[in-house]
């Protein structure tokens, strides 16, 4: 295997002192020495490293042999650096700690450089734990308590490929280390979006759901709390919600949800409702959704304030797929719930997001708007535009102009109709009256009109007076078509 030297210009001035280089030799600092060791121990690192320190007269030369040799060491360097990810970055760490070590650069001192290469070798000695078999539970301890509140900590041990030897930890049968696994990939996973790519990407889902399915019966309950925790967390990102819906964790976290009073805690509780909104957001889990009883089960937690707007959350996100208005439609008394919702004035978040999913489900069906004006919607509606929020306001308009588009069809529809009627009859009026065609047809309309509206099951006054009589005026003013 051939020697490789990993800098021309090093390689140069230690091999000729004497060529005219002296110069040069002097001026590089102790880092910019310490750096040639390193990528020349590298063999294959960044290509800007060599780019710093080349010489412009040297690199005009033909190459030589050797030069070529090294040429085709970084090549192949190149190729593997995906291999060795764990080891670039370790050497990246320790030039940069080289570099920030001369006085005065960075603006770190001694102290803080040595305390940075000392955590650095904590993290070390950490993952070295973890890929021995006698010392690994311990290892993912040590994880679990770095990363708490340590963001460069999960980051730096992410790097270090502590991960696959954790969730190779969920294979072994003993229990103190799946629950130290569960907990450091959860805390490993907070508030960083590439670890929890990784975890997923490792096959951690799938790993968790076989602790839940367990032929020995029913799984631990610490341990499906720290499932449930580490569903919250993974979902949060949206290249994981489909990944996970379509694992089966779904049917998990409805269970969860199901069987609170009796061995869930409330920490589960509310994760469980957290992790079925975050899946909820993606349109790819609505159908695993309504293959379990979620839904009905959603309408009659409602009243418990403390996770209503978290179910009215969900359900908003469910009736955005037409599938999901259709399962929401046929449960029973689902309207008058919803709508009950609409009174509730000291809580104006859940009376905002009741209105967006009665919004929803009266623009696109008209079955839905008739089942919202025999449950009594329309005087919630006018109570909600004068005393709810902006937004709770708007959406609540925006019902009653659907109701008013329908009113006006019918009365449209129903206008035509009777108009040949009303013609046919041969007396509409009083006999005192009957002399005057206009007066007949005008009493006419306006019988059509109350029936329409007594048949709709709408208030007697949910069509203006005033916008009634232009109505019959306008109509009884035109010519006859006799």
């Amino acid at each position: 295997m051939a020697k490789c030297h990993r800098n021309v210009v090093g390689s140069m001035v230690l091999n000729r002192p004497g060529s005219g280089h002296s110069r040069l030799w002097m001026a590089f600092s102790g880092a910019s020495f310490r750096r040639k060791i390193i990528d020349t121990m590298s063999c294959g690192g960044s290509r800007h490293r060599q780019d710093d320190f080349a010489v412009k007269p040297l690199a005009e030369k033909p190459k030589s042999p050797n030069e070529n040799q090294r040429t085709e060491c970084r090549s192949g360097s190149r190729s593997e650096t995906k291999k060795r990810v764990g080891r670039s970055e370790k050497l990246s760490e320790l030039l940069r700690l080289s570099e920030s070590s001369e006085p005065g650069l960075d603006g770190e001192t001694e102290e803080e450089v040595k305390k940075k290469v000392e955590a650095l070798e904590e993290l070390k000695r950490v993952v070295k734990r973890l890929q021995c078999d006698d010392d690994v539970l311990q290892g993912a301890i040590d994880v679990r308590r770095l990363t708490k509140d340590d963001s460069e900590a999960r980051t730096t041990l992410a790097l270090l490929g502590a991960i696959p030897p954790l969730i190779a930890l969920l294979d072994l049968d003993d229990l103190d280390s799946q629950i130290a696994s569960l907990y450091a990939l959860l805390n490993l996973g907070i508030g960083n979006d590439a670890n929890k790519a990784a975890i997923v990407k490792a096959g951690a889902v799938h790993k968790m759901l076989k602790l839940i399915e367990s032929p020995n019966g029913a799984p631990d309950s610490a341990v499906a709390e720290a499932i449930v925790a580490n569903f919250l967390g993974l979902s949060a990102l949206d290249s994981n919600k489909p990944i996970i819906g379509s694992s089966g964790a779904i049917p998990f976290l409805v269970k969860t949800l199901k069987k609170f009073d009796k061995k869930s805690s409330r920490q589960a509780k509310l994760d469980s409702f957290r992790a079925l909104y975050n899946l909820s957001i993606s349109p790819l889990n609505i159908s695993p959704i309504l293959e379990t009883d979620l839904i009905p089960f959603l309408l009659t937690t409602l009243g418990d304030m403390e996770v209503s707007e978290r179910v009215l959350s969900i359900l908003s996100n469910v009736v955005s797929m037409p599938e999901g208005r259709k399962a929401v439609s046929i449960v029973p008394d689902v309207f008058p719930i919803l709508i009950d919702v609409l009174n509730w004035t000291d809580s104006p978040g859940c009376q905002e997001k009741a209105s967006y999913i009665l919004m929803v489900m009266a623009h696109k069906a008209f079955g839905d708007r008739q089942a919202m004006i025999e449950a009594g919607i329309v005087s919630s509606l006018l109570e909600l535009t004068l005393l709810g929020s902006t937004l709770a306001q708007k959406r609540a308009s925006r019902i009653l102009e659907c109701f008013r588009i329908d009113k006006g069809k019918r009365v449209s529809e129903s206008f035509g109709g009777g108009l040949g009627a009303a013609v046919s009859a041969p007396i509409c009026g009083s006999s005192s009256s009957s002399a005057d065609p206009n007066h007949q047809l005008k009493e006419c309309l306006q019988n059509n009109m109350r029936r329409i509206v007594k048949r709709a099951n709408l208030p007697q006054d949910f069509v203006p007076s005033d916008h009634f009589k232009s109505l019959t005026a306008s109509s009884t003013s035109k010519s006859l078509p006799f």
